[in-house]
């Protein structure tokens, strides 16, 4: 097996469907590529297992439900768990693959046999424009589709692990599990890096590991292995199904830079993690205004004044980010 597909999956049933059409319109663009699919289910209000088991007719699936909600966190990596691929590709039931993307995954997989990890690029989409189309969604009909690429590098390349870290390939910083393919054993043996009492927090993005496990794992397990970046696209994040949609500042002022916090103890040169963090502050003020005004529903009440605002006053783009507020604030009044 070359490849797992893992999906923790919670509710949404409509887009795990559009997921697993999405799998199973690419495995017919493809010849002689075992892969599976592995979808752990957190308990949802609706069991998805008709909707597994129209699929499980195509392609193979491991499907796991779990009798009670165990968490964002300790579900995907019961996803990884169930697997048995050489690489694992956790994404979300939210999200979607394109047509050609297991035989371009096939062509990269053969070429580069020596690599562990793997950057994939994504397109964003706001998920508004699948309801044109008739359900299951058909990925053929994303050709007419506005889409933004998330990373701009444009040719592949392979690096060492720590130039993926950089905000020319992700503003991101792979805290979105769908950038990452990696060597399915070694991340697994990585889980120990982990705080067990952080994973089984069951409230969403409460703290810093059950935010940002697959980066934290993969920083740890992969720092000192050859990678590769993908610069195609290969997937498609919908933006709009997310039900932690409040939450989006909180983990752009406060988780991100706290993951680079984490690069750096894993061995980010000096340069790079100020270089980094400085671009993941731009937004610092207006974001943590926003914070404070929204309350709990924003994450306030996860939020260390001390860690996460004063000792980031230091950073230039910190005090910047009002300057760039103004100026994007002034620019949208100008084009109105």
């Amino acid at each position: 097996m070359i490849l797992s597909i893992c999906i923790p999956s919670y509710n949404r049933l409509n887009c795990l469907e559009n997921c697993l059409n999405s799998i199973l319109i690419a495995s017919k663009n493809v010849d002689n590529f075992d892969f599976e699919v592995c979808v752990s289910d957190n308990n949802s209000a609706q069991d998805p297992i008709e909707i597994i088991n129209k699929y499980k007719k195509n392609f193979k699936i491991k499907y796991n439900r779990n009798k009670e909600n165990i968490g964002f966190a300790l579900n995907a990596i019961k996803t990884v768990n169930i697997s048995t691929g050489k690489y694992a590709w956790l994404i979300g039931n939210d999200d979607l693959i394109l047509p050609n993307t297991l035989n371009e995954l096939k062509t990269v997989f053969r070429e580069n046999s020596d690599i562990e990890f793997f950057f994939i690029n994504s397109y964003y989409l706001n998920s508004k424009y699948l309801e044109k189309f008739s359900h299951p969604f058909n990925t053929s009909q994303l050709k007419d589709a506005k889409m933004q690429k998330l990373s701009k590098y444009k040719h592949n390349k392979r690096v060492n692990f720590w130039e993926v870290i950089d905000p020319d390939v992700s503003w991101e910083f792979l805290i979105g599990i769908f950038l990452s393919i990696f060597n399915r054993e070694m991340w697994i043996k990585g889980l120990n890096c982990l705080n067990k009492k952080d994973l089984e927090d069951k409230n969403i993005w409460s703290n810093f590991d059950n935010t940002c496990l697959n980066a934290k794992v993969i920083s740890t397990v992969f720092k000192d292995k050859k990678s590769f970046i993908c610069s195609k696209p290969l997937s498609v994040n919908l933006i709009g199904e997310r039900e932690w949609v409040s939450l989006y500042d909180f983990i752009e002022i406060v988780r991100i830079p706290e993951l680079i916090d984490y690069y750096r103890s894993q061995g980010m040169s000096f340069f790079k993690y100020v270089y980094c963090k400085n671009f993941a502050l731009r937004n610092f003020f207006n974001f943590f205004t926003k914070i404070m005004i929204n309350g709990k529903r924003a994450g306030r009440n996860y939020v260390n004044f001390y860690n996460h605002f004063f000792k980031n006053l230091i950073y230039p783009y910190a005090w910047l980010s009002i300057i760039f507020f103004v100026m994007r604030s002034l620019k949208k009044m100008i084009k109105s």
